[in-house]
């Protein structure tokens, strides 16, 4: 997901993706440790996807603040 598709969404939109992103997060990190998880490199760019999400939320909160 890039961070022009993410700035469309809406706040809330944003907000359930986090957490069905930590959701997937959680499920792959639980595969790697009982030996099931066949790509690896999908960690990353879940985690990436995670940062991105929050990076939009904060630079949103960051707006309307100033």
């Amino acid at each position: 997901m890039k961070a022009k598709e993410i700035r469309e969404l809406t706040t809330a939109e944003i907000e359930q993706n986090v957490k069905s992103m930590k959701e997937e997060l959680f499920n792959l990190r639980f595969q790697l440790a009982t030996g099931q998880l066949e790509n690896t490199a999908r960690i990353k760019s879940v985690k990436t996807n995670i940062a991105r999400l929050k990076t939009v939320v904060r630079e949103r909160e960051i707006s309307v603040n100033n």
